[in-house]
């Protein structure tokens, strides 16, 4: 990879010339404004379904923010980093099936890993040993079936998901709640680091955004992202999870957007839990033997080595 601070390569010729630090700066500046969020951005373009980011702001106030972006990016040491923007370059379609589509995101990594067998698996920060014996279980097999593990970078379920499966050296993608530039848990930065380094950590957070706001406020890009993740993937298993926890927004999307959604078999016998058979009742698969994953996915893989 190349020691540059943007990088934005592309086979695909657009019918529109498009700058990628051109966008980035209208991405931030909507952000900036009263009220901003995902869904009034998407709605703004949904209205003028030619227009770019950029058609919505002041061009050269938008080159200013994403130079400002880039000072704040080198100076919480981001050597590189790249963009990916709608209707340019390697932006995944499969993001568009999400309700209010983001626009664009920031990664560090291989964005190639995003058009691999991707599948999500999502639970609790707080889980129980047997979660968590759970999790490890789970990552292993479809580590073996070849899918791409796709998970969150927060503790508990999602931290398993992804060390598991760099222990059995599969490929991961983590989509975080915090901009490109940020590490959420602080613990984790070592391991978000690496991932960056040998795969993919994905943002769609606005750094800009982020850094002005109080944290309260910054917590609602955390579900945000969960329904970018479940976008980005085949499905999404939820190994454990209580009954206010963000992973049911990520489990809603998943059946919005068309997605499977895995529920855990031991999440049904807990009394506790009303989520479960309510999602079941929406379509949701329960998850008593892992080979119901496989049978319940188009492209699993067995491999015979």
């Amino acid at each position: 990879m190349q020691n540059t601070l943007l990088n934005f390569d592309s086979p695909e010729i657009p019918a529109k010339a498009i700058s990628p630090l051109l966008e980035l700066g209208a991405y931030e500046m909507l952000w900036l404004e009263h009220g901003a969020s995902v869904k009034s951005i998407a709605s703004r373009l949904h209205e003028a379904p030619e227009a770019l980011l950029s058609d919505l702001v002041n061009p050269t106030e938008a080159m200013d923010t994403a130079h400002h972006v880039l000072d704040v990016l080198r100076k919480k040491g981001i050597k590189q980093f790249g963009v990916r923007i709608h209707r340019a370059g390697e932006y995944s379609l499969k993001l568009r099936d999400a309700k209010y589509p983001v626009e664009l995101l920031y990664y560090r990594g291989f964005w190639d890993l995003v058009e691999t067998p991707c599948i999500a698996v999502v639970g609790t920060r707080k889980p129980s040993q047997d979660g968590i014996e759970q999790a490890r279980a789970l990552v292993k097999y479809l580590v073996r079936e070849k899918w791409t593990i796709v998970s969150g970078l927060a503790e508990g379920i999602d931290t398993v998901a992804h060390r598991t499966t760099l222990e059995e050296r599969g490929n991961t993608i983590a989509v975080i709640g915090t901009p490109i530039c940020d590490i959420y848990p602080k613990q984790n930065e070592a391991l978000q680091n690496h991932i960056a380094s040998k795969y993919l950590v994905i943002s769609q957070v606005p750094v800009l955004r982020y850094y002005q706001q109080i944290y309260k406020q910054n917590r609602l890009f955390f579900p945000e992202r969960n329904i970018t993740m479940s976008a980005l993937t085949e499905g999404t298993i939820i190994v454990e999870a209580g009954n206010t926890s963000g992973t049911l927004i990520q489990a809603k999307a998943a059946i919005q957007q068309g997605r499977k959604l895995f529920i855990m078999d031991q999440c049904f016998k807990n009394p506790e839990l009303t989520w479960p058979r309510k999602l079941e009742e929406s379509g949701a698969i329960r998850v008593k033997d892992l080979a119901q994953i496989k049978d319940s996915l188009s492209v699993g893989k067995t491999t015979t080595d």
